[in-house]
């Protein structure tokens, strides 16, 4: 892949507060609240000189850029809170505090895992793919400590180490650069891995905060057809244009008979445990209903590059 440029990241950070509205009204409108593991999803290139363009493509690829520097910063920013809920030992605001941080991740986490070994202690799992108790440090870790040992012993410095590794993202998603292929294939893989690890609960375990979780990751997927849209519209794809919004409602269907108020931990949905077998098939089904509808939207995207 060619280098896309030196990114104007100031000017840029507006434009991904408008996308993140966006989404957010988009999901308001579907009557309800939807929204790691493919390197290929973003690639790291040396900043050359901007070179101003109106491509619909130079103008996606640039609002995503702005998109993930800002989910990148927010994220440190509600980590440091959830984290000075622990520190200061109050473990009741930090159940509260732990979501909110989560979701900047999870609308992201394609590109974070552009960076393997620090993703991992971002977000890894306990085996899988952690196996080594040492190197069980991220945010799952502390999940585990708060909701299955019920303590904060430990956390605080855990903490510590988590927001280090966030505030190292942060600093290379602003060096990062990327394609609308992978811009297009980091939106499927992000649905096709919420089917795998967030409708089985296996995500959010210890806390059961499993919907939140997968509607960031609904959230995100959109967000890289919205960036698009321009393109496939002024290349024939209606099709898509089409299809990809009504799959997202669907999911957005299923989504709103989880609704509560305030919701479990007040996160707007009940408590994952609560979702019946049959209720998670109907959410798998919709939800690779959506994965599928986005893979088209990478064979449409196909070889294009920004002019």
């Amino acid at each position: 892949m060619g280098s896309l440029g030196l990114r104007n990241t100031a000017a840029l950070r507006g434009i991904a507060a408008v996308t993140l509205v966006a989404a957010a009204t988009l999901l308001a409108g579907c009557t309800s609240a939807p929204a790691k593991d493919s390197p290929a999803v973003a690639a790291a290139q040396t900043p050359q000189q901007a070179q101003p363009s109106s491509s619909p493509l130079t103008a996606a690829v640039d609002h995503y850029a702005a998109y993930v520097d800002a989910n990148a910063a927010g994220l440190v920013v509600r980590t440091r809170k959830f984290c000075a809920a622990i520190d200061a030992g109050s473990l009741g605001k930090a159940k509260l505090l732990y979501s909110p941080a989560r979701r900047y991740y999870e609308h992201i986490e394609p590109v974070a895992t552009l960076w393997g070994p620090l993703a991992v202690q971002i977000d890894g799992r306990w085996e899988n793919p952690v196996t080594v108790r040492s190197k069980f440090i991220g945010f799952h870790r502390i999940e585990q400590l708060i909701w299955a040992d019920r303590t904060l012993n430990q956390a605080p410095a855990l903490c510590r180490g988590l927001v280090s590794h966030e505030e190292r993202l942060a600093a290379l998603v602003k060096t990062a650069h990327y394609s609308p292929l992978q811009m297009a294939a980091g939106a499927t893989e992000l649905v096709n891995e919420a089917a795998r690890s967030k409708i089985s609960g296996e995500e959010e375990r210890y806390s059961n905060v499993d919907l939140p979780t997968l509607q960031a990751n609904m959230e995100g997927a959109l967000e890289v057809f919205t960036m698009l849209k321009p393109y496939l519209q002024a290349t024939g794809h209606a099709s898509v244009v089409s299809l990809i919004p009504q799959r997202y409602a669907g999911v957005g269907r299923v989504m709103a008979s989880f609704k509560a108020v305030p919701g479990y931990l007040d996160t707007g949905y009940v408590n994952y445990d609560q979702v019946s077998a049959r209720q998670r098939r109907t959410l798998s089904a919709a939800v690779n209903a959506f994965a599928e509808a986005l893979s088209q939207l990478t064979a449409a995207v196909g070889g294009a590059e920004p002019a």
